[in-house]
C-alpha cells in the first residue's frame, strides 16, 4: 500500500473515531436518566435541562471553535476539544451531586462545541476531492457513538461498575481520550504559508443561507434530542419501562443507514432538497405514533431516528460544498450555533408541557412541530451554488 493510500485510510479512521468520541459522553446519559432522576430528585424541567444543556453549549461554543481553528488549525483545535470532553466527562462520575453533574456537563458541552467546527475543515483539507465520502464517514462516527452509548450503557457498562451511574458515565471518557492521543500521534501539523492572508473566524451572520441551514438542522436536533430526553420517562410513566432500552436503541440504531447511503450515492442525496423535506414529514408522522404507547414506541422511534439522521448527515455535508477552504469553519460554526440553540428550548417546552398538563405524551409536541417547520424551511432552500459531492 502506497504512503498516500495509507494516509488516506488513516485520516478516514481518525475522522470516524473523532465523530464517535464527540457523541459517546452525551448519549450515555439517557439510558441512566431514570436513576439520575431518582437519586438527585430532579423534576421534569431539570431532566430536560440535563439532556439539553450540552446540546445548547454545542451552539454557544461553536464560534469559539471557529476561533480555535483559525488560530491553531483544525487538527490542534479538534485534539484540544477532545481532551476537554474526556476530562470533564470523567469528572461527572464524582458524586452524586447536582452541582458537580451540571458543572461537568457544562464543560463537556464546551469541549464538544469547540471540536465540531474542526471536522468539516479537516474534510476540506484532507479530502478535497472526496468531501461526500469523508463527511459520511465522520457522520457515521457520530451515529455509531450514539448507538453504542445507548445500547451498551445498561447492557454492559453498568454491570461492570456495580450498577452505579456515576462510574458508568466516567467510563465513556476512556475512548475519547484515546482518540485525542491517536490524532496527535498519527497526524502532523501543517503550518500555513506566512504570506497567506489571515484566516477569519467570525461567522457571517447576515447570510440568509446560514440561518436557513442552521434552523433546518436545528429542527432535526430538537426532534432527536427531545425524543432521547423524554422517551425513558414517558415509557416509565405509561408502565412500559421494560421497553426503554429497546426504544433508545431503535432511535439511534436506525440512523446508521443514512450515512452509508450518503457515502455510496452522494450525488443523489447530498445538496438536494427533497430528502430533507421528506425527513421533516416523517418526523411529524413518527411523533404522532408515540401516542400509541408501549412496544409501538420502539418502531416509531426507529422511523424518527432515520429521519433526523437524514437531515443531520445531509446538512453537515453542505459547508465544505458551499464555502471556501478558509471559510468552512466559519459557516459550520454559525450553523451549529443556530442549530444547537433549538434542542434545549424544545426540551424545556416539552417538560413544561408535561408538568402543566399531566399528559406524558404531550412532552413530544415540540418534536412534531419541528418536523413541520423543517418542511417549510426546505421549501425555499437555494443549493444551486453547491459543488458536486463525491464518494468513493
Amino acid at each position: 500500500m502506497s504512503p498516500s493510500s495509507c494516509r488516506f485510510w488513516r485520516h478516514l479512521v481518525l475522522l470516524w473515531l473523532a465523530g464517535n468520541a464527540l457523541r459517546l459522553t452525551i448519549l450515555a446519559v439517557p439510558p441512566v436518566l431514570t436513576s439520575i432522576h431518582h437519586d438527585l430528585h430532579l423534576n421534569e424541567k431539570l431532566v430536560g435541562a440535563l439532556t439539553g444543556l450540552p446540546v445548547l453549549l454545542l451552539g454557544a461554543g461553536a464560534v469559539f471553535g471557529s476561533l480555535l481553528v483559525a488560530r491553531l488549525g483544525a487538527r490542534r483545535a479538534l485534539a484540544a476539544g477532545l481532551v476537554v470532553v474526556a476530562v470533564s466527562g470523567a469528572l461527572r462520575g464524582v458524586g452524586p451531586a447536582v452541582g458537580i453533574l451540571f458543572a461537568m456537563t457544562f464543560l463537556m458541552g464546551i469541549g464538544v462545541a469547540v471540536s465540531q467546527p474542526a471536522l468539516p475543515s479537516l474534510v476540506r483539507s484532507w479530502f478535497p476531492g472526496q468531501t461526500g465520502l469523508a463527511t459520511a464517514v465522520f457522520s457515521n462516527g457520530f451515529l455509531v457513538g450514539e448507538v453504542v452509548a445507548a445500547a451498551l450503557t445498561v447492557a454492559l457498562i453498568l454491570p461492570l461498575v456495580g450498577g452505579h451511574w456515576e462510574p458508568a458515565l466516567a467510563t465513556w471518557s476512556i475512548p475519547v481520550g484515546a482518540t485525542a492521543v491517536a490524532l496527535m500521534l498519527l497526524t502532523r501539523h501543517e503550518p500555513r504559508d506566512p504570506e497567506a492572508p489571515r484566516v477569519l473566524w467570525w461567522p457571517d451572520w447576515k447570510s440568509g443561507l446560514t440561518w436557513r441551514l442552521g434552523l433546518i438542522l436545528g429542527c432535526a436536533s430538537a426532534a432527536y434530542f427531545g425524543s432521547n430526553a423524554f422517551i425513558p420517562d414517558y415509557l416509565k410513566a405509561t408502565h412500559h419501562a421494560q421497553v426503554i432500552p429497546a426504544a433508545l436503541t431503535s432511535l439511534n440504531l436506525s440512523q446508521l443507514p443514512t450515512s452509508i447511503i450518503a457515502a455510496v450515492i452522494p450525488g443523489r442525496v447530498i445538496a438536494q432538497r427533497w430528502p430533507l423535506a421528506a425527513a421533516g414529514a416523517i418526523t411529524a408522522i413518527a411523533t404522532l405514533g408515540f401516542a400509541m404507547g408501549g412496544s409501538w414506541v420502539v418502531a416509531w422511534a426507529g422511523l424518527l431516528g432515520f429521519a433526523t439522521a437524514t437531515v443531520f448527515v445531509l446538512s453537515v455535508a453542505l459547508p465544505p460544498l458551499l464555502a471556501g477552504a478558509d471559510d468552512v469553519h466559519r459557516l459550520t460554526a454559525a450553523v451549529f450555533t443556530i442549530t444547537y440553540s433549538c434542542p434545549l428550548l424544545g426540551a424545556l417546552i416539552g417538560g413544561a408541557t408535561w408538568d402543566a398538563t399531566g399528559i406524558p405524551v404531550s412532552a413530544f409536541a415540540p418534536v412534531a412541530a419541528a418536523g413541520l417547520l423543517l418542511i417549510g424551511l426546505v421549501y425555499r432552500l437555494d443549493l444551486s451554488h453547491a459543488q458536486s459531492p463525491t464518494g468513493f
